[in-house]
């Protein structure tokens, strides 16, 4: 199991033991990772995911909390980790975008006009130089949106705008949990983008295959290791 999945795990055990409960203060971060056994990264970034989710809530100055949701309601928040790694129909609507996106990409490199390109450059460089995972991820949506719209297919555009939301969550969790993931993201964007600018379609389709086949890839070995586990 990935080392911050591990993190997340034990503290989900502590609130449904009923170790900690709704509305009740975490421990500091190095007695809860001694005591747990984990690194204060790994934790620190467990706890980063479970307020993704809304299971924690991080209160500037006062410590981080169990948030005061009903018990049913914050195991039903918690299963999206659970599902995360039970539901593999994600990787089908990845596959599909391994087939649309590459093509509308290799569309925008021949059709997009000079006032969209602008647009996506300034997409690419208004990301902050150390962005949060929701901000990538949403920088992302839109970047791809618009390459979508640059093909100058509303058919397409409509097809890949509807594979984002099964998509999105995936995009998250690799985002948090893999080493390096933020900083290649950003790298194949700008490729893309660069691909795009110099009018090769067939280089901007390459790198945009390359972009969704590695996020791909990164879910087909979570759900390889959780099926391994056992824990799906």
């Amino acid at each position: 199991m990935p080392v911050t999945d591990e993190a997340i795990d034990k503290i989900k055990g502590m609130i449904i033991s009923g170790e900690l409960a709704p509305g009740d203060r975490l421990p500091k971060e190095a007695d809860l990772a001694g005591r747990l056994g984990l690194s204060r990264s790994s934790l620190r970034e467990a706890v980063k995911a479970l307020c993704l989710i809304r299971v924690l809530d991080v209160r500037q100055g006062d410590g981080t909390y169990v948030t005061s949701l009903e018990p049913k309601l914050l195991l039903d928040a918690m299963t999206f980790v659970v599902d995360f790694h039970r539901d593999d129909t994600v990787l089908d609507f990845l596959a599909v975008r391994r087939i649309l996106e590459p093509a509308a990409t290799a569309m925008a490199a021949s059709r997009m006009n000079e006032e969209d390109l602008a647009q996506l450059e300034k997409l690419l460089e208004g990301l902050e130089e150390s962005p949060t995972v929701e901000d990538l991820v949403a920088n992302d949506l839109e970047f791809h949106r618009r390459i979508a719209l640059g093909s100058g297919n509303p058919v397409l555009c409509s097809l890949i705008d509807s594979l984002s939301g099964p998509t999105t969550r995936a995009r998250i969790w690799r985002g948090l949990t893999q080493e390096g993931a933020v900083e290649r993201t950003r790298e194949q964007h700008r490729a893309i983008y660069d691909a795009i600018a110099s009018r090769e379609p067939e280089l901007a389709r390459s790198w945009a295959t390359v972009h969704v086949a590695g996020v791909e890839q990164w879910l087909r070995n979570a759900l390889g290791t959780a099926e391994h586990d056992g824990s799906s």
